[in-house]
């Protein structure tokens, strides 16, 4: 049981340090964001550069936070029933839920990106539009990145489910 929770402890741990540096990313989004908006208006000036960094920057925030997300018990749940089941059902929920859908949705999506992702290395693929972004490659392998820190954190949950469903009191950074 105490690898079990080391392996839970350093899975949290590697996606709050990747949570908090997605947090700086989003201060990043925000200011160019800012940036875009006031040449657009006041200066009637529009960089494609710019609006391809402000999707980037969103789409490196959506995939590497996930895990983080999942961590803290952020994503959206619709949980009619979940809510008011015991501490040990929702372990099971859970515990079902990683087994059935995380852990085979999160391979299916690294397992179908990676050849994507490869060939977009290889030709060191950029922007089709001029003055875009010529690192197109970086943000493509942010995919089975992302899910990869997603499958980490399922396999987290999974874990502290199992302990809560035998009973092992858990130290948890989310609402799980």
């Amino acid at each position: 049981m105490r690898i079990l929770e080391k392996v839970y402890k350093w899975i949290d741990t590697l996606n709050t340090w990747v949570g908090n540096f997605v947090a700086w990313a989003t201060a990043v989004v925000v200011v160019v964001v800012f940036v875009d908006v006031v040449m657009r208006y006041a200066f009637k000036i529009s960089f494609v550069f710019t609006q391809e960094l402000e999707w980037h920057l969103f789409a490196f925030i959506f995939l590497m936070g996930a895990g983080y997300t999942l961590l803290k018990d952020g994503h959206v749940r619709v949980d009619i029933f979940y809510q008011r089941c015991s501490r040990k059902t929702q372990a099971w929920i859970n515990l079902i839920g990683v087994i059935l859908f995380l852990i085979p949705g999160c391979y299916m999506i690294i397992a179908t990106s990676l050849k994507f992702v490869y060939n977009a290395w290889v030709v060191m693929e950029g922007s089709p539009d001029p003055g875009g972004i010529p690192y197109r490659f970086l943000l493509k392998a942010c995919i089975p990145a992302g899910f990869s820190l997603v499958l980490l954190q399922g396999i987290s949950l999974g874990i502290k489910s199992f302990l809560t469903i035998m009973g092992r009191q858990i130290e948890s950074e989310g609402g799980h």
